[in-house]
C-alpha cells in the first residue's frame, strides 16, 4: 500500500505550502469584521508551523522530520518566509525552529479550572507575514513548486510523498493551472505520489464544503477546477477525518471550498500528518 513510508531523520517527508497573495486577501476573512485573509492565512500556517516544530522536539533538540517551504504568488512568485530564511526554497524543521523572523506576544484564553476562561500571555513565533497585492498566478506558483519538489525528490526517492497544500481566494489571472497540477501530482517516491491540496478561502460566512467526493455541489467553473486539481485522500487521512467529524468517504478529495479560518486549521491539523512518523 503507499503512504506507508517511515518518516525519520534518515528519510524525512516534506511539506510545501503555496499562499496566495494578490491584492483580494486584503478582503475580510469569512466575514469576521477587522481581520483580513491574509492576516488570518498568515497566522494559520505560523501556528502550523510552530506544532510540527513541536512534533518534531525530542529530548536532544528538534529532530529533522521534515523540510517545510512556503511560496507565496501575487505580484512575484517565491519563497515567503521571512527574517534569516529569506529566500530558502525548503529547510529542514530544525532551521526553522531555531530562526523564526521574530517571536511575539499574544494572548490566548486557556480554562481556569473554575469553568471558565482566562487570558494568558504565550510566545507566538513567526515566519510568515501577511502579504495581499498584486494578481494571482497560480501557473507559475505550482511551475515553481514542481522544479522545488523535483529537486528534493531526486534526493529522497524513497520518503513518505511530499504534501503540498495551496490556498487560495480566486482565480488563477496567468491561464488554466490544470496542466501544472496534473505535473505535480504525478510527481512520486517510491511510496507514492505527491499529494496536492487546495483550500478556496471564503469572503462570506456562508457553509463550508469540506473533502467532497464529487465536485457536482460545487457552485462555479473554478471551484470544479479547483476540487479537478485536488488529490484524492490517502486512506489513513480518510480514517483520521472521519474520526476528526468530518463526513468522508473513500474517494474524497484533499479540498475544501468556501472555506473559514476554523477550518483551514482543520484542514492544515490533517492535512499534514503523515501516516508513520518515527
Amino acid at each position: 500500500m503507499p503512504y506507508t513510508a517511515e518518516v525519520s531523520r534518515s528519510n524525512p517527508s516534506c511539506f510545501l505550502f503555496l499562499i496566495d497573495q494578490s491584492g483580494s486577501m486584503e478582503d475580510p476573512f469569512g466575514g469576521e469584521a477587522g481581520r483580513t485573509k491574509a492576516e488570518g492565512l498568515a497566522d494559520a500556517i505560523n501556528r502550523l508551523l510552530q506544532n510540527l516544530v513541536i512534533k518534531c522536539a525530542k529530548s536532544e533538540g528538534v529532530r529533522d522530520y521534515f523540510h517545510v517551504g512556503v511560496i507565496g504568488y501575487a505580484e512575484k512568485v517565491g519563497p515567503a518566509l521571512g527574517g534569516a530564511l529569506a529566500g530558502r526554497d525548503l529547510v529542514p524543521i530544525s532551521e526553522l525552529a531555531n530562526l523564526p523572523a521574530r517571536v511575539e506576544e499574544r494572548q490566548k484564553k486557556v480554562e481556569d479550572g473554575a469553568g471558565g476562561l482566562v487570558e494568558q500571555t504565550v510566545k507566538f513565533p513567526v515566519w510568515l507575514d501577511p502579504v495581499a497585492k498584486g494578481g494571482t498566478p497560480m501557473v507559475q506558483a505550482l511551475g515553481a513548486a514542481t522544479r522545488v519538489l523535483k529537486t528534493w525528490l531526486a534526493d529522497h526517492p524513497d520518503a513518505f510523498p511530499p504534501i503540498l497544500i495551496n490556498i487560495t481566494d480566486g482565480e488563477s489571472t496567468d491561464g488554466d493551472p490544470g496542466a501544472a497540477a496534473a505535473e505535480l501530482r504525478n510527481l512520486a517516491t517510491s511510496d507514492g505520489n505527491i499529494l496536492l491540496f487546495n483550500v478556496h478561502l471564503s469572503s462570506t460566512q456562508a457553509r463550508p464544503l469540506e473533502f467532497p467526493d464529487n465536485g457536482e455541489n460545487l457552485p462555479d467553473k473554478f471551484a470544479k477546477l479547483l476540487y479537478g486539481m485536488s488529490s484524492p485522500l490517502p486512506a489513513y487521512m480518510v480514517e483520521m477525518a472521519g474520526q476528526d467529524g468530518f463526513a468522508v468517504g473513500e474517494e474524497s478529495r484533499g479540498f475544501v471550498f468556501n472555506a473559514d479560518l476554523v477550518s483551514v486549521i482543520r484542514f492544515l491539523d490533517i492535512g499534514t500528518q503523515p501516516s508513520n512518523l518515527r
